[in-house]
């Protein structure tokens, strides 16, 4: 059996600014099997979001090749990519995507079922992540970082084949930011899942079984 999640080879992509191509990745390659995790780390504008966004199928890119739990992808099959993200790549991003007329339980209960799981235990999720008493809350009732924490246990909902976070404890104290962390890495290591993490912070980083350097041309 390939373990193998991702492998994207040659890859280049370019943004139009003021009527030229801007490179943002230039001949790119990268690899990662099943229970690695891979800290992204560079300056901003350097590529960590965008390349998140490319392997979850919410931007294009202009050439090379991207396969995905054995088959290739194409930039323009967008009903594949709905369907990847919705039963087996969890996406974290720096803006929590909660539906705003759900409680925190039951957006972690929806996104369970999206993804074809079983109801999860949502209220030991959210303890997990520090958000005990908070499960009947919306999110405009809760602050950013809960709202994030939220995302990140609605990603452990739908026990995922991959997760991609970007800056997932960047708007986090220093202590919440370890337990989350704790959280997330403890997941990933008992479901095998590879993980692609975006971040500045070097101590997050650390834990990650590899760390990949992004300059200003990918």
């Amino acid at each position: 059996m390939n373990d193998q999640v991702v492998n994207i080879r040659g890859l280049h992509k370019h943004f139009r600014s003021a009527g030229e191509d801007v490179p943002v990745f230039e001949n790119f390659s990268l690899s990662l099997n099943a229970g690695e995790s891979l800290a992204v780390m560079g300056p901003s504008g350097s590529g960590k979001s965008t390349l998140l966004n490319v392997l979850s199928g919410l931007e294009p890119w202009s050439s090379g090749s991207i396969e995905l739990f054995g088959k290739e992808m194409s930039p323009r099959d967008d009903a594949r990519w709905a369907s990847l993200r919705r039963s087996a790549i969890a996406t974290v991003f720096q803006e929590a995507n909660l539906m705003p007329a759900l409680t925190l339980a039951e957006n972690l209960r929806l996104r369970a079922e999206l993804a074809g799981r079983e109801s999860p235990d949502v209220t030991d999720w959210l303890e997990k992540l520090g958000l005990e008493g908070l499960d009947r809350r919306f999110p405009d009732q809760v602050s950013g970082g809960q709202r994030q924490r939220a995302a990140l246990a609605m990603a452990f909902a739908m026990v995922p084949e991959l997760i991609l976070a970007d800056e997932p404890t960047g708007s986090l104290d220093r202590k919440t930011a370890e337990r989350v962390a704790d959280a997330m890495f403890r997941f990933q290591r008992r479901n095998g899942c590879p993980l692609i993490l975006a971040t500045h912070d070097p101590d997050l980083a650390e834990r990650c079984g590899r760390t990949l350097t992004l300059n200003s041309h990918g």
